[in-house]
């Protein structure tokens, strides 16, 4: 197979299984990637997903170059998310944590990209190869790069092509964490058993609240939350509110311990 998924609890951990090719996104990995991320977000058991690639040298290389040399740039540029893995990953509504376990270069990078939230081990890097290789961007990065890390130095990556380490990814709010390779998966999912023991339905709105308002200009975006806060929390009930806010409290003690 070369999409893996193992399941812990509400924790799916899918994983782009094909090592010896350092993960590259050829159409048939697309493909499962994309039929494995809509059964997730389809099944009500899975509260959170971790993406990771096999072995430790990659994430994900990005596209399969040698694959695209026969077939061409069209199938890649299609829309459907079995063609393109951001799709795949966008339209799942559970929270998607990247694992970012080896380089993650070009394509690969814009697969980083579209998770919620990137954890990376000591050896991850990051690279845009593509004003070296020829191919202007499709999957979103030449947009969402500069919105995350600044654009002066989404430039700097774009038009070198020169990787970036993790621990500067992580300087530059890139990547949320930096651990050793063998700590990766075991961080990737506490956080995701975190995120998993909140109520799924609050998780999946509050996600596409903060999605369809990063969209929006900043005004809009606000009067986007009001609309939907307005709506959303005329019908929570106060006794609901205060057995949460108990639940919480106990979290907090627990968590200062």
């Amino acid at each position: 197979m070369l999409v893996t998924v193992v399941r812990d609890g509400p924790v799916a951990v899918v994983t782009m299984n094909r090592p010896e090719a350092m993960n590259a996104l050829s159409s048939a990995l697309r493909a499962e990637l994309a039929a494995a991320m809509e059964a997730l977000d389809a099944d009500d058991s899975v509260h959170a997903v971790v993406l990771t690639g096999a072995g430790t040298r990659a994430f994900t290389a990005g596209l399969d170059l040698k694959e695209l040399g026969q077939q061409g740039l069209g199938a890649a540029n299609a829309e459907s998310p079995a063609a393109n893995p951001v799709k795949a990953i966008e339209q799942c509504r559970k929270p998607v944590i990247g694992a970012i376990n080896g380089v993650a270069i070009t394509g690969g990078f814009e697969v980083a990209l579209a998770c919620d939230v990137l954890i990376a081990s000591e050896n991850a890097r990051f690279a845009d190869t593509h004003a070296r290789v020829g191919i202007m961007p499709g999957w979103g990065l030449s947009q969402k790069l500069s919105r995350m890390i600044g654009i002066a130095r989404a430039k700097e990556l774009s038009l070198s092509g020169n990787f970036l380490d993790a621990q500067t990814a992580c300087a530059w709010g890139l990547v949320n964490l930096v651990v050793a390779a063998e700590e990766l998966l075991p961080a990737a999912k506490k956080l995701a058993a975190d995120i998993a023991s909140a109520d799924p339905a609050m998780v999946q709105a509050y996600k596409a609240l903060i999605d369809q308002g990063y969209a929006l200009p900043f005004g809009e975006a606000m009067a986007h939350e009001h609309r939907t806060s307005s709506a959303r929390n005329a019908q929570v009930k106060s006794g609901e509110v205060e057995e949460r806010r108990k639940a919480v409290m106990e979290r907090g003690r627990s968590q200062a311990g």
